[in-house]
């Protein structure tokens, strides 16, 4: 999203860091550079095929607690929900299990591969499902309007620029008493080492800031991930 601008060092610590950063950043297949003309330039893993194992391993569940981030939402068949920055599947999947086949799950990435990858990997699961595969421009998931209940991002806010106007579109995706969840890493020294220099996240209370611009009030807060801070956004009545 032009988003997911830092810088293209970020790819490089991040691989160098895999065998060491026992959370990985969901959300690096939104990483862009900024060349000096202003234009954007996605950047990809070298390999995305073994990035996005990495990204499913098992040993994840210990600090990302899915289906206990899953619980929280409190979903339930029937409802819709969009996975931006859906990159290997990992949210996506579980909540395809939430909703069930009565719901609609909007997989979203800007990364053909990637969404490639979490299409494989939902053909496998051993259930029916509602779901919709979006290849999303930087600037916009491209929802249609009033067509979730809630809007998911894991590990994908520090990577937005422009956020405020990238959320202010964003709302006219949600149905009446829709949501926006964001989950992503504290910009201290509790997020441990997450691959590529803290700088570059976005203290919680920003993130507040940056939403009540957006036209968006915290509703509620969860406080049980380990790593990251855990929030909940309504559209301001």
């Amino acid at each position: 999203m032009n988003a997911f601008i830092r810088s293209s060092t970020i790819l490089t610590l991040f691989i160098a860091a895999l065998s060491m950063a026992p959370l990985l950043n969901e959300s690096l297949q939104l990483v862009y550079a900024q060349p000096h003309d202003g234009s954007s330039h996605h950047r990809r893993p070298a390999d995305i095929h073994q990035y996005l194992e990495h990204l499913d391993r098992a040993e994840r569940d210990t600090d990302q607690q899915p289906e206990r981030v899953v619980e929280a939402l409190s979903l339930k068949p029937g409802l819709s929900v969009a996975d931006v920055g859906a990159g290997s599947g990992y949210f996506t999947r579980r909540f395809i299990q939430a909703v069930t086949e009565k719901g609609k799950v909007y997989a979203i990435d800007i990364e053909p591969d990637m969404l490639q990858y979490t299409k494989d990997s939902i053909a496998r699961m051993p259930m029916p499902s509602t779901v919709e595969f979006i290849l999303a421009q930087p600037n916009s998931p491209q929802l249609p309007p009033q067509s979730v209940d809630l809007i998911f991002l894991c590990n994908v806010y520090h990577h937005l620029d422009n956020r405020s106007a990238y959320f202010s579109k964003v709302q006219s995706a949600l149905k009446p008493g829709g949501r926006v969840a964001i989950v992503d890493f504290y910009h201290d020294a509790r997020s441990g080492d997450v691959g590529f220099p803290r700088k570059h996240l976005v203290p919680r209370d920003t993130v507040v800031g940056e939403m009540a611009e957006a036209g968006f009030q915290l509703t509620r807060e969860h406080e049980f991930l380990p790593r990251q801070y855990f929030l909940e956004f309504s559209p301001r009545p």
